[in-house]
């Protein structure tokens, strides 16, 4: 194991230990904030914009996947969760999806001397006494798998899943049934609970905040239905926005507001059918804004999120920064502002983004970031160019992968970025030596085990490239 020479000299330049918290939406859209779909965004948003007023928006930022459980994954472990067992879809319990040995940012920052909390959805995998129970739950159940003993937090009040929103469990054990109605409450007063026990002077603390919104059921309380004038899902958004304001308001009035790094974020895009998408274009308000795709597809509609990042005195307010970026990039970021190192094969897909924070450009060109799809197919993507290996969208939105292949449609799509976001100019035909270049850059790294410089990892599956083939499965 060598420890990365990147951060030998981390702990000399490390500003004071920062408190850290990141707040991820689930489902929420590119389009669904004010400040980033002015003109075809309907919803109201003002806790949104105001902590991109506050601090710097990143406008070219992609979960790892276009849906939950890998997602979840990679934000925790600096690794992309393709290169793990789970190659398509989503964990609905089970044994969890970080093995016992992998290095989560939660463990790192508790060598550090942090505290760590997650208040909210887990979604990595769960067995309750023992076994992955996908009905009702029983009350008093242990929890295993979960965010103590696999993920490496201090602390655990929320759910695991968006089927099991009905179980509200406290560290490793099943507390008590709730109406998930209730869920979104009860996540938001826990969250402003936590902040409002800190003091300055105590140790710092490593809040991770999966919300259960706006992802389905769609739920907002009697308080936020109609509050938007056009569906349930937007009300939902608004008190998603709200949540996210009651957690600034309690930092502001614990005097903790200037020393925490707040980090903002979604799991991925809007998912059309829960959100009704076509309605609300109707009426609209575009929760893709102008990209195309939503939840599950490879089109930038599925990945590209909303990203925030605010620290009063370090991150300039109203900031904009318009580099490449991947969530798995937050634990290589942290770990470098908190000035702690790691050593292999830890976060080996994570890349600083630390010097942008300051206003400064990156210390070195990012290789590329590779997206994922919920269906399980691959794109790959530099600063000017993606190439998407299947036909189609890759996830839910026509043409799917099967009926764009009975069509006739290219079994790969390459996108000049950031002139053609919505994606309709394909140039494979115009490009085919710049498509072979990001084919094999995506094999290299697919093999490689590891985007970061060192020696050759391990993947944890034999890895399909192209799944749409027949043979693909």
């Amino acid at each position: 194991m060598r420890l990365w020479l990147l951060f030998l000299l981390a702990p000399l330049l490390a500003v004071a230990q920062p408190n850290i918290i990141l707040m991820l939406s689930d489902d929420l859209g590119y389009g669904e904030i004010q400040h980033l779909n002015p003109e075809r965004g309907k919803i109201p948003t003002p806790h949104f914009d105001e902590l991109a007023r506050s601090g710097m928006t990143f406008t070219d930022a992609h979960s790892a996947s276009s849906v939950c459980t890998p997602t979840r994954y990679t934000l925790l472990t600096g690794r992309y969760s393709w290169r793990t067992r789970l190659q398509k879809g989503v964990l609905t319990g089970g044994p969890s999806l970080i093995a016992p040995d992998r290095v989560t940012l939660p463990k790192l920052l508790s060598q550090a001397g942090y505290e760590t909390a997650i208040i909210g959805k887990w979604h990595l995998g769960m067995l309750y006494d023992g076994e992955h129970v996908q009905g009702k739950v029983a009350v008093g159940a242990k929890v295993t798998h979960g965010p103590l003993d696999r993920g490496g937090f201090d602390f655990f009040r929320g759910f695991h899943h968006a089927r099991q929103m009905d179980v509200w469990i406290e560290d490793d054990r099943v507390s008590e049934r709730i109406e998930p109605i209730e869920m979104l409450p009860r996540l938001t007063e826990a969250a402003v609970a936590f902040i409002q026990k800190r003091e300055k002077g105590d140790a710092p603390f490593f809040l991770y905040l999966p919300w259960n919104s706006p992802h389905s059921p769609v739920v907002p309380t009697k308080e936020w239905q109609g509050r938007s004038g056009l569906n349930a899902h937007a009300d939902f958004v608004m008190q998603t926005d709200d949540s996210h304001g009651r957690v600034m308001a309690a930092l502001r009035e614990s005097g903790l507001l200037e020393n925490t790094l707040v980090i903002v974020s979604s799991d991925n895009g809007t998912s059309a059918p829960t959100a009704k998408k076509d309605e609300l274009e109707k009426m609209g308000h575009f929760p893709s804004g102008d990209l195309r795709g939503s939840k599950a597809d490879l089109w930038e509609g599925g990945h590209r999120v909303p990203f925030f990042v605010s620290w009063p005195g370090t991150t300039e307010a109203g900031s904009q920064c318009d580099d490449l970026i991947c969530q798995s990039d937050v634990f290589a970021t942290v770990a470098e502002i908190v000035g702690t190192g790691y050593e292999d094969p830890t976060a080996p897909d994570s890349f600083s983004f630390w010097p942008q924070l300051q206003g400064k450009p990156a210390a070195r060109p990012r290789p590329p970031v590779v997206h994922h799809s919920h269906a399980g197919h691959f794109a790959v993507r530099t600063r000017e160019w993606k190439l998407v290996l299947c036909p189609g969208s890759g996830g839910w939105s026509a043409p799917r992968p099967a009926v764009a292949l009975k069509k006739g449609l290219p079994t790969q799509q390459l996108y000049r970025l950031p002139e053609s976001l919505a994606e309709r100019d394909e140039q494979q035909e115009d490009h085919p030596a710049k498509a072979a270049e990001l084919r094999a850059l995506l094999q290299d790294l697919i093999a490689h085990g590891r985007s970061t410089p060192g020696p050759k990892l391990a993947n944890d599956a034999p890895i399909v490239l192209e799944k749409w083939r027949p043979d693909g499965d």
